[in-house]
């Protein structure tokens, strides 16, 4: 097999959360040689530059997004929007795909990554391409949810269809409850993107694409990679943990201050992600839960629907009442930084897969807050078969309160509570394995070569043993 170096186009779904994902694994091939061309937004890029770690490798190519109505001017990506006009961001990226296949055409790469664009594997066949879908959700979610086992179940599926595993699946302990059920049997139905269901979409991107890709170990998701291959019939391939260079700029003086100013571990850090936008009362409940707590706490949060700003959507005389040992801020984070800093002890997170693969590299306790869709199967299998972390509870309604906010950080935070010293045991295990240089070089090299028997040998090389 020739060792020469690929050349792999990048074209994420326009949120942050998907484009740094895809940056991340860029890193990684490139400093192994491979050149990339990363398709993106102007204001997408702005973002990603400070996290390319090889500019002599990496080159962004930035694409016009049409304004699709009801959008807002200039809305590039899923942070211009609040939550239900994302896909209308959908519609606007499908309206890409003429200049996309004529940026691709003068590109030439060997291999497209791409995830949402379920159009993508028509368009690169008939250039001579091949298609990887890069998947940034975890393979738990995608072999509960999307394999054909439940695909050709059909869009009437039931609330307690959903409850239970598809058939094969190779975990019981991972289901959801009745609230979820009902919200996953309802986004079946939903349109995401010119007309197009949701399901549907995520469906024909995985079913049509040569080979699936997955940021994940073995040693973790095995059996539920091994099952979505058995179920498409393709070869699935995996990075390995992708455990993330240090960016090139510090910490925002804001917040390195404000944290140096407390002990060590002691501070809650609450954050949901570039994409999740809370509901007035579900921001309410966290803002006081953290309040009940009595820690100090960093929260980074888009403003719930219906305000312009987190500081206008904070309960009255809240600011009085923490002080100073609350800082509440509505902007884009460096997560990876922060999570890092030594102040910082414990991670309410919503459960996004990138989320969860920085908070395993770092010491702090996890609390699980899942919001919506994947994030939901991510900490169930955080909480209940790798037993990691502590999940808030809900209402059969879905919503969490105040106290189960404050119930889970202080179990976390509790050194001798039973259940504090299980996950952080496991936690602490699973952090040096994924910290092993040698298991992540293994992984990205072996993904590499799999990539060259995909492009010199069609779609049939062997997957990951």
């Amino acid at each position: 097999m020739s060792s020469r170096s690929l050349h792999i186009a990048m074209y994420p779904w326009l949120a942050m959360g998907h484009q740094t994902a895809f940056l991340h694994i860029c890193n990684k091939l490139a400093k192994r040689g491979h050149r990339i061309s990363f398709i993106t937004p102007q204001s997408a890029k702005t973002k990603l530059e400070p996290f390319n770690l090889h500019p002599d490798l990496i080159t962004f190519f930035t694409i016009t997004v049409p304004h699709v109505e009801p959008l807002p001017l200039n809305a590039e990506t899923t942070a211009n929007v609040p939550y239900p006009l994302q896909p209308y961001i959908m519609t606007a990226m499908d309206l890409t795909k003429d200049n996309i296949e004529t940026l691709l055409s003068d590109l030439k790469p060997d291999i497209v990554f791409y995830d949402f664009t379920h159009w993508m594997p028509a368009l690169t066949k008939r250039l001579g391409i091949k298609a990887l879908h890069y998947c940034t959700a975890s393979s738990v979610m995608v072999a509960y949810t999307l394999t054909p086992a439940r695909y050709y179940q059909g869009t009437e599926l039931t609330e307690s269809d959903l409850m239970i595993p598809p058939e094969g699946y190779p975990d019981s302990s991972i289901t959801l409850h009745g609230h979820e059920a009902r919200a996953f049997a309802a986004k079946r139905k939903d349109t995401f993107g010119s007309d197009v269901l949701f399901y549907d979409r995520q469906f024909i991107a995985l079913n049509d694409a040569d080979v699936l890709g997955y940021r994940a170990c073995r040693e973790i998701e095995g059996p539920f990679m091994d099952y979505i291959g058995e179920q498409f019939k393709k070869p699935v391939l995996c990075t390995g943990p992708v455990i993330l260079d240090p960016p090139s700029v510090d910490l925002d003086e804001k917040f390195s201050s404000w944290l140096g100013g407390y002990d060590s571990g002691s501070v809650v850090y609450c954050c949901f992600g570039s994409e999740c936008t809370l509901r007035p009362e579900q921001f309410t409940e966290l803002m006081l839960g953290l309040e009940l707590t009595g820690r100090p706490f960093l929260v980074a949060v888009k403003a719930p629907y219906g305000f312009d700003s987190v500081e206008a959507a904070l309960p009255e005389g809240f600011g009085e009442r923490v002080g100073g040992r609350g800082f509440v801020y509505g902007g884009w984070v460096l997560q990876q930084l922060i999570l890092a800093h030594p102040s910082v002890g414990c991670f309410i997170t919503h459960c996004g897969s990138g989320s969860l693969s920085e908070a395993l590299v770092n010491e702090c306790r996890l609390v699980l807050c899942p919001i919506v869709g994947d994030q939901i199967l991510n900490a169930r299998m955080m909480g209940n078969n790798l037993r990691v972390g502590v999940e808030v509870e809900k209402g059969e309604d879905g919503m969490y309160t105040r106290e189960s906010v404050c119930r889970a950080v202080n179990i976390v935070m509790d050194e001798e509570n039973e259940t504090s010293r299980v996950v952080r045991e496991n936690h602490s295990r699973i952090r040096e394995m994924l910290l092993d240089k040698d298991l992540e070089s293994s992984y990205v090299d072996n993904f590499c070569i799999r990539l060259q028997e995909v492009v010199d040998g069609g779609n049939n090389a062997s997957g990951d043993e």
